[in-house]
């Protein structure tokens, strides 16, 4: 029987996990749902001495890694890993893996909800509505099918994301230093081509050293005169003053942020603007995605206690794992 730690959790209980873990003959031990501060999740670590870990949110450090005796795998419940120390992980000889598409639709659906709520006015009318106000002289709508998105980064999300706005209309450019060759549903085109043509920009990239802020002043200065950002990625992709300085001189007409820098307490003085359309990191979320984050997180802990190799391995662990 090994232990396995689930340091923290996005949802309302841990049955599918206990089902596969607990199931396989190993110990679980649950962290609390929030994710708490380094030093919690390391004293956490330390004291159960895991085997595995699962985490959601929460910060996996070098200390954390270092702590237990025999790590096999830290495991993470979604799609980036900037929460995890991977080269630490790598170094002691533990596996990493995520799990790389299982809301591959959800987030581009909401991508997609997001620009039509600009195009169309949906949350801004909405506000209004219900503070008495009914005007509908006021509109100064879009039609959806005559502009151009752009989309930074092309991997499964945004792949999904350029084959459902083609699918309405839109012209979809797209730009991703890793892609070459034709691509389907877009075009694919330098960055300043990219930021010159592009009426929305929806944002589909990994966070990391070259990406963290990668859409600074330079970047919104370049955008198109009114055009709007979408970001479903991760938030400090974004760098948030920037971003608030380009709206304050009108050179985009708006942004539609599921990520912020500073979450779960951002900025007041971005989300707050009636010009910016916030939810709260949900993007991934579905009753359908979550199971099949929750199942899939948990059945590759399992799968690597087993002795077997994980089927989403996101390094090369020292001495093969």
């Amino acid at each position: 029987m090994a232990t396995v730690v689930q340091t923290d959790f996005a949802w309302a209980d841990n049955e599918i996990e206990r089902a596969i873990i607990e199931g396989a003959g190993h110990r679980l031990v649950i962290g609390p749902s929030a994710a708490a501060p380094p030093a919690e999740i390391e004293a956490l670590i330390g004291a159960n001495d895991p085997s595995a870990i699962l985490t959601c949110w929460a910060r996996i450090s070098d200390k954390a890694i270092a702590l237990p005796k025999n790590l096999k795998i830290v495991a993470r419940y979604g799609v980036g890993l900037d929460n995890i120390d991977v080269p630490a992980a790598t170094a002691r000889g533990a596996w990493v893996t995520n799990v790389p598409d299982y809301c591959v639709e959800e987030v581009s659906d909401h991508a997609l909800a997001m620009i039509l709520g600009w195009t169309r006015g949906l949350v801004s009318f909405d506000r209004e509505v219900k503070r008495g106000r009914w005007d509908p002289s006021g509109a100064r709508l879009r039609r959806t099918a005559t502009l151009t998105a752009g989309i930074l980064g092309f991997g499964r999300i945004g792949r999904a994301t350029a084959r459902k706005l083609s699918g309405i209309g839109l012209d979809v450019l797209a730009y991703d230093v890793a892609v070459k060759g034709g691509v389907p549903h877009a075009e694919l085109v330098s960055l300043d081509r990219l930021l010159h043509d592009s009426d929305v920009i929806v944002v589909h990239l990994p966070l990391n050293e070259e990406t963290r802020h990668f859409v600074d002043d330079d970047f919104l200065k370049r955008m198109r005169k009114g055009s709007f950002l979408v970001n479903v990625s991760r938030g400090p992709v974004v760098d948030n003053e920037a971003l608030i300085r380009a709206l304050d001189a009108g050179r985009i007409s708006g942004a539609a942020l599921d990520v912020v820098e500073g979450e779960p307490n951002p900025p007041a003085a971005l989300i707050a603007r009636p010009d910016v359309i916030a939810t709260p990191h949900i993007a991934f979320s579905s009753d359908e995605s979550l199971a099949e984050l929750r199942r899939r997180g948990a059945e590759e802990v399992v799968r690597v206690l087993k002795g077997e190799k994980p089927q989403n391995p996101c390094n090369k662990p020292a001495g093969g794992g």
